[in-house]
């Protein structure tokens, strides 16, 4: 029998019978569960729920809603439902390093990163080349103090006009405004090296290679107005050497920052990250 695929999340405050008011409704569509994980934040007392699950093809989407709704008003949950099968948006946005938007069409490419990029929006015109050999809309906004507010109004345009579900930086060199990162909060994913806030400004590697750093690595978080302090949802580091060039850093952080970018935006679009106030819950697959 045909079947349509979906993840529905939700939170709120951890009480008997979640799971089951769930599932039962579920069960009763002829519904069958691919996953299902589930975490009690003991501290704040709210629960956590990703499943992942399919529905006969007859069964129509808003039959399901009406079906959970009771649930859902019952225990005051905070839902999403996400049709699994759709193809997600995303706008990428890079400045002059592209090591990170590289890797990101690369795993679209070879179908591990299910992401249809929609366009790329750039300070500089380096990344058009790249965008033009994909077949990707590609928009050139420079960014001055005088132009700032413009240009991100243009962002939030785009993302209206294309549908995008997710912004991500990839290594884009420029500081969103808090008007901006309230108005996509959660939907705007950031790439920055490890050593924040211990080395700042330029050359970050070098400064690091300097003091005999022997750890290195990446963070991909949400944007917030708090610069580099968003919800956390992917980390990686490796062991480094005194031997090591303060070339040989750069190189080795950039491989990290593109494969914990995209991670990150994997998690995000696979509906696995719950926002839990200032961090998040990510379900691994």
């Amino acid at each position: 029998m045909d079947s349509r695929s979906y993840v529905l999340t939700l939170s709120c405050e951890d009480r008997p019978g979640i799971v089951a008011a769930i599932t039962t409704e579920l069960a009763a569509l002829g519904g069958n569960i691919a996953e299902s994980n589930q975490f009690w934040d003991r501290q704040t007392g709210r629960f956590f729920m990703r499943i992942a699950f399919t529905l006969p093809e007859g069964v129509a989407r808003d039959k399901l809603e009406r079906a959970l709704s009771p649930a859902i008003e019952r225990f005051q949950m905070k839902t999403a439902l996400i049709d699994a099968e759709r193809v997600p948006k995303i706008v990428i946005m890079v400045s002059k390093f592209d090591h990170a938007l590289l890797h990101l069409l690369y795993q679209i490419k070879v179908g591990w990163l299910s992401a249809e990029v929609v366009a790329i929006v750039s300070n500089h015109e380096d990344s058009r080349r790249t965008a033009e050999i994909d077949g990707i809309r590609y928009e050139y906004w420079p960014v001055t103090k005088d132009t700032k507010a413009e240009q991100e109004e243009r962002v939030i345009a785009l993302v209206k006009e294309t549908g995008a579900d997710l912004v991500v930086l990839a290594r884009y060199m420029q500081v969103l405004s808090d008007t901006l990162s309230n108005r996509l909060f959660g939907r705007v994913i950031n790439i920055h090296h490890s050593f924040l806030p211990s080395f700042k400004g330029a050359k970050p590697y070098h400064q690091a290679h300097e003091r005999g750093v022997k750890l290195i690595g990446a963070t991909a978080h949400y944007v917030t107005p708090d610069l580099d302090e968003g919800p956390i949802i992917e980390q990686e580091t490796a062991r480094v050497s005194h031997s090591l060039s303060p070339d040989d850093l750069v190189a080795a952080g950039r491989d990290i920052e593109s494969r914990v970018l995209a991670r990150a935006v994997k998690l995000h679009l696979e509906s696995r990250v719950m926002l839990n106030g200032r961090k998040t819950v990510v379900f691994q697959g």
